[in-house]
């Protein structure tokens, strides 16, 4: 049985898909804990924000903090189990697999946006790098 499952969702319609995925295609136990991720990439990397403290980032952050929140807390409402909010801020892939070994996850769920060519080289592969150094099995979820 699955105890721990981390879900690595973005503001895209992919992150839709991954919890309908979630929802209809795994059989979730009432005991199952699951996490409800979202890491924000931040372009300048000197800048330090703690996101999990939305009252000390900046007025223009705080709002997308809040609309974040609210996305994750509407699939929360969806879920079968226990769940907690994970929102936080660095590298997408280091910050998912980071949050696996705390948690100590037996599943990562993530979505596949599909880049390919210069666009996946430029942009990398986030879902990638996790499953080629996370901790536990990676479900990756590709777009319909």
């Amino acid at each position: 049985m699955l105890k721990t499952i981390l879900v690595a969702l973005d503001s895209s319609e992919l992150s839709h898909q991954v919890v309908e995925t979630l929802i209809g295609d795994l059989q979730i136990q009432p005991a199952t804990k699951m996490i409800l991720a979202h890491v924000i990439t931040r372009r300048n990397a000197e800048v330090e924000i703690a996101a999990d403290r939305p009252g000390v980032v900046g007025l223009q952050d705080e709002i997308p903090y809040r609309h974040l929140e609210k996305q994750l807390q509407s699939y929360q409402s969806q879920l079968p189990c226990e769940s907690e909010l994970e929102i936080v801020t660095g590298d997408p892939a280091e910050e998912i697999i980071r949050l696996a070994n705390i948690y100590h996850a037996d599943l990562i769920v993530i979505g596949n946006r599909g880049l390919t060519g210069m666009k996946r080289i430029i942009e990398g592969s986030v879902s990638s790098q996790v499953v080629a150094d996370a901790p536990c099995s990676v479900l990756v979820v590709k777009p319909k």
